[in-house]
């Protein structure tokens, strides 16, 4: 880590980042992991280091503490709220178009005087600053990060998380598109305490202001939001999505890219299945009688990551003789994995072995850790007595995660996860599917739309009733309209024929509590598998429309998953009338949520579709509108 003057850095910079660092009392310019991890921890002697900052009216703020740990860096926020991304901290300061809110609508004014300040503060904070790359070298945006010195634990987070680059080394001229600026004691002074992240779209250059310490809705979604402004510019997507190579025992393999909102199952489709003590799999639990099902699997899959939550789906990476297919690689250096599931050892013992003896330095986030202890993904800490936080995380590097995939990927199946609430007689809900549903393709398309964020969300700062991500669940990050993401994932989808669609419910199937179960057997099952042609036999349209078909029966290793548990009518603790309820639940959320996109400029197929919707279409109706032969005939 190297003091430098603005005229020695490597790299042409934005005047106003050129001015903050002449005037600035001192800055460090970080070129590895390593000087981060040095600049986060405490100063020598001390255990813990206090983020701090004096705030006008406020005082001395403590936003986060700091320790080092056996394997890493552990961070803790004293109050709740920053422990989860706040969903609505996206504001836009600029004036191209966007349905997003603006600066000025939601605060009243334009955003060029707070941007002033901002610069301000800074030239008066002593700085880190380093040079990354958001997305991948050749198919991403060079960056710069300008953080406080003493939120290195935030710096840190970020560079694991996309990447820190020595420019000096690097072998072509670094030429700056975008600028994370950090100031955290904003949110105090301006925005009554909440997460803000301001985008700030310029002509040549891609601003974000971040307002917060919690990686999120910044270091995370926000460099999100940079890759889907230059995909929209560009004509590709950066999906929000896990991505997985499934290989059976068998040495079958397919690919499995899975999307959804947050808490949709994305960090889980890479999972290994979770098993009981004896070694069972535990379907599902009923949480009005008690009752276990269970699964014997003598042996799971091998699983080969490829992407946790962000994936290029860049045009150039299709191969001439799979150009049917969706083709994606990881646009990020490391996974912001979620651990709340994870409540004592052994749960999952992949991921406890590689975070408790990790051959690089970790950041952990929202876990009970002491000085020099070693970090353990299962001790959460608090919101309040008796009560864990939702979201602890631990930022996994790629380089450590074995049997990682490099490069680009051919996709076979796109799952779309979501969390799911109990139904009942009692009180129907939208809880109706069954283990997985098989969706036509432009049934898909309006699932991606939509993106309900479900029941129970561990990651988000809580809402009440049903919400919604919109379009591709990456809605929350994007910067523009979105009408025109729309139109981008309806090309995709029509540009890879061969590509097939399933629905996947996590949390509760009816009545049942099932966690992720639904998609590791999915995963199993479809693998075993090896094609993905379904007979009228079995499969057939779900009671809901708006679920694709159903699965009439599954056997997975000899033993046949019970109709309960595919077709959720069938539970007698539901049934035919409390299903229609939840049903109607369902079908009023997505034509709410349709309604938004009926732009002038939509896609007219787009069009067609959502009038399906609006009409209450059934299965078959979509399955017209992009012919693929979900079902065959039998002969």
């Amino acid at each position: 880590m190297s003091t430098a003057q603005p005229t020695s850095l490597p790299f042409a910079m934005p005047p106003e980042l050129a001015e903050i660092l002449s005037q600035c009392p001192g800055y460090v310019v970080a070129s590895s992991v390593e000087e981060l991890v040095e600049l986060a921890a405490p100063p020598q002697g001390q255990d813990w280091h206090e983020v701090a900052y004096d705030v006008p009216g406020k005082g001395r703020v403590v936003e986060a503490t700091v320790c080092r740990v056996r394997n890493g860096i552990s961070a803790n926020y004293p109050e709740p709220y920053m422990r989860r991304r706040d969903p609505d901290c996206m504001v836009i300061g600029d004036n191209k178009p966007t349905n997003k809110p603006t600066f000025r609508e939601r605060f009243g004014c334009d955003f060029a005087g707070l941007r002033q300040e901002t610069f301000e503060w800074l030239k008066k904070q002593k700085l880190a600053v380093f040079a990354f790359v958001a997305g991948t070298e050749g198919k991403g945006v060079d960056a710069v990060a300008v953080a406080p010195a003493n939120a290195g634990f935030f710096a840190l987070g970020l560079a694991l998380l996309q990447g820190i680059l020595d420019v000096s080394k690097l072998g072509r001229p670094f030429a700056p598109r975008a600028v994370i600026y950090v100031a955290p004691p904003f949110r105090h002074t301006h925005f009554e305490g909440r997460q803000v992240v301001v985008h700030n779209r310029l002509e040549h250059l891609h601003e974000m202001f971040s307002y917060n310490l919690y990686p999120g809705p910044s270091a995370k979604k926000g460099v999100y939001g940079m890759l889907l402004a230059l995909g929209e510019q560009e004509g590709w997507v950066a999906a929000h999505c896990s991505t997985v190579q499934v290989i059976t025992p068998y040495d079958n393999k397919i690919t499995i890219m899975h999307e959804g909102a947050s808490g949709g199952g994305k960090s889980e489709m890479l999972e290994h299945v979770h098993r009981q003590r004896d070694g069972t799999l535990l379907l599902g639990r009923n949480i009005i009688t008690g009752e276990d099902r269970r699964l014997v699997l003598p042996r799971a899959c091998e699983l080969r990551p490829v992407t946790d939550d962000m994936a290029l789906c860049h045009p150039s990476l299709r191969h001439e003789r799979n150009k049917d297919k969706l083709a994606l690689m990881d646009a990020e250096q490391a996974w912001f994995v979620r651990i709340n599931h994870i409540t004592h050892y052994g749960v999952d013992p992949h991921l406890e072995e590689l975070t408790i003896h990790p051959p690089l330095p970790l950041l952990f986030l929202n876990v009970d850790a002491v000085p020099r202890s070693t970090a353990l993904i299962w001790e959460h800490i608090q919101d309040a007595p008796g009560v864990p936080c939702p979201n602890p995380r631990v930022i996994l590097p790629r380089s450590i995660v074995p049997g990682i995939v490099n490069g680009p990927v051919t996709v076979d199946v796109r799952s779309f996860g979501v969390r799911t609430p109990p139904c009942t007689q009692e009180n129907p809900t939208y809880g109706i599917f069954g283990l997985f549903h098989i969706l036509p393709p432009a049934l898909a398309w309006v699932w991606r739309l939509v993106a309900p964020r479900g029941h129970a969300n561990p990651s988000i700062v809580a809402q009440e009733g049903m919400s919604s991500e919109g379009v591709g669940s990456y809605w929350p990050f994007a910067t523009g309209r979105r009408v025109d993401q729309a139109n981008l994932l309806l090309g995709q989808i029509l540009s890879t024929p061969k590509v097939r669609y399933i629905l996947v419910p996590n949390q509760h199937i009816g009545v049942w509590q099932v966690g992720f179960m639904p998609q590791w057997i999915a995963r199993e099952y479809l693998a075993r598998r090896g094609h993905f042609r379904f007979s009228k036999d079995q499969i057939r349209p779900a009671r809901c429309p708006l679920a694709g078909y159903a699965l009439t029966s599954l056997v997975l290793e000899g033993q046949s998953i019970a109709a309960i548990f595919l077709r959720v009518e069938k539970q007698i603790e539901v049934g035919p009338e409390a299903y229609d309820k939840g049903a109607a639940i369902l079908r009023d959320f997505f034509q709410k949520q349709c309604r938004e996109f009926l732009e002038p400029d939509l896609h007219p197929l787009g069009r067609q579709i959502i009038q399906c919707v609006l009409d209450n279409g059934t299965v078959e109706d979509y399955e017209r509108l992009i012919p693929h032969g979900t079902v065959e005939d039998t002969d």
